[in-house]
């Protein structure tokens, strides 16, 4: 009897598969590392072909563990987003590198749109802002200098990665789900379909994009593990994690800590505007129609803790980070902009560069680690400021990720967010999220509401700084960032 739900998770370093019962128990998972490529400076790619194979091979294994295909009801796949594919229809090769969200090659295709004008006709559009971070910039540039991409002509196929791993199960089905399609600076956020100014703009050939679905569904089968499954659910990282924390009135709020920071407003049925910088995004859509978020995203969290490990040597492994943080008292006015791709929301400068300010005899190894994991928590604020100023106000957080399993990291949130901060039991909200819209899709649920239950239960992280302690941190913070932009 099929009632297993499966759920194929690529993220941006890894991708796994997970398998969930209806009631959110998670009964096995199988990860594999994806390799970023850095051909250059500001240069961020994936090879499609790994990606393939390891969340196949993933896949595979869990089907295996269940019991083999009968036993998985429906498949639920979530994905790092922004990251653009290209392949051959023909073969279902690549053709090119993937370009990965982080890459930043097409910065100084944005600032001169910027400087032409045409931010906020797009802003109006797309609910997004010109950034290199969105697929469509990453595209022109793509179609530009990548030769082989036009000489498929009406071969090429363009998609984000769940696209990709939908088109490789199936065997050809191209589509891709209204939330993955509204961070491509191609989508009309209003209207739901491929805008054509846009699509002409940069230069994405119409033939060679997906057709945009709802996030649940039967949208195809699946026969690469050995018989018949239907694949049910499909969402961007961050809107599935947003699910899958039943983020589901308007003012609920979440966010992820992982390689990225991302938070998420579910903003209701009515398109928002922001005048602060942040960005109106699809939540999810079902049936057609499509529930909003405004969102801000920080493009550099838990792959400060592994520039640490890797690059500095700081620490040894990510997870010794708290009992460092833990063994000075104070940063030592150490701060920390971690700027390493640029800033993202509510400052969208993709040419600021990362520093770490206040250095002296008196501090240490422990004060910078400190000062990286404190950057966590003064993001944030930034982005409740934001938030604030458009009118969703945070009444509480709802966190995950893997830097959050960090204790000290949460409180250190609460604290200066001056909320209480909920980090469920179960961390792996994004994969909870897919596998809820699974199950609502193949008819194992019959709403969002009802899959809910599949959440569990949460520990919640209560403010404890005192008001003069959190005040001279946010003062400090706010003399770094300046710095850095002002050197921008």
């Amino acid at each position: 009897m099929a009632e297993l739900l499966l759920v194929i998770d690529e993220g941006t370093t890894s991708t796994r598969a997970m398998l969930f019962t209806p009631s959110g128990q998670c009964v096995a998972s199988k990860s594999a590392e994806l390799t970023q490529h850095y051909p250059g400076p500001g240069l961020v790619e994936h090879d499609a072909g790994e990606i393939w194979r390891q969340s196949h091979a993933c896949a595979a294994a869990m089907v295996t563990l269940a019991g083999g295909p009968q036993r998985v009801a429906a498949i639920g796949i979530t994905n790092q987003r922004e990251t653009v594919v290209f392949w051959d229809k023909a073969t279902g090769a690549p053709l090119a590198p993937a370009i990965s969200w982080q890459d930043r090659r097409t910065a100084p295709l944005c600032q001169a749109l910027r400087e032409a004008g045409e931010e906020p006709g797009i802003q109006a559009r797309t609910g997004l802002l010109l950034d290199p971070y969105f697929s469509g910039t990453k595209i022109a540039w793509a179609m530009t200098n990548w030769p082989q991409l036009k000489d498929a002509g009406d071969r090429l196929a363009i998609g984000t990665v769940e696209s990709w791993l939908v088109w490789k199960l199936t065997g050809g089905l191209h589509i891709t789900d209204a939330t993955n399609a509204s961070r491509t600076l191609l989508m009309g956020l209003g209207s739901g379909g491929w805008s054509d100014g846009l699509v002409d703009q940069f230069c994405a050939p119409r033939a060679a994009l997906p057709e945009i679905v709802d996030c649940a569904g039967r949208f195809g089968v699946t026969t690469s593990f050995g018989g018949a499954i239907p694949i049910c659910g499909l969402a961007g990282d961050q809107q599935s994690a947003t699910i899958g924390q039943a983020c589901l009135t308007p003012g609920d709020t979440k966010a992820t800590y992982g390689t990225g920071a991302f938070v998420l407003t579910n903003a209701g049925t009515l398109q928002p505007r922001s005048r602060h910088r942040l960005l109106s995004t699809v939540l999810w859509q079902l049936g057609g129609r499509r529930t909003y978020a405004l969102e801000g995203s920080v493009f550099v969290a838990g792959s400060l803790v592994q520039w640490l490990r890797d690059s500095l040597g700081l620490i040894a492994t990510a997870a010794e980070s708290e009992a460092i943080a833990r063994s000075v008292p104070d940063n030592g006015g150490v701060y920390c902009v971690p700027a390493l791709t640029g800033l993202g929301a509510p400052w969208w400068e993709p040419e600021a560069r990362a520093a770490i300010s206040g250095l002296s005899f008196s501090a240490g190894r422990a004060h910078i680690v400190r000062a990286a994991l404190e950057a966590m928590a003064h993001q944030s604020h930034d982005l409740e400021t934001a938030f604030a100023a458009d009118g969703a106000q945070w009444g509480r957080l709802r966190v995950d990720g893997g830097m959050i399993t960090n204790d000290w990291i949460a409180q250190d949130l609460a604290d200066i967010l001056a909320l209480p901060v909920d980090r469920p039991d179960f961390a792996e909200t994004t994969a909870l999220g897919a596998a809820m819209l699974a199950g609502l899709g193949c008819g194992m649920f019959d709403s969002l509401d009802d899959a809910a239950m599949m959440r569990g239960t949460v520990r919640t992280f209560e403010p404890q700084m005192e008001p003069d302690v959190r005040e001279a941190r946010l003062a400090g913070w706010s003399d770094a960032i300046a710095r850095v932009l002002a050197e921008d």
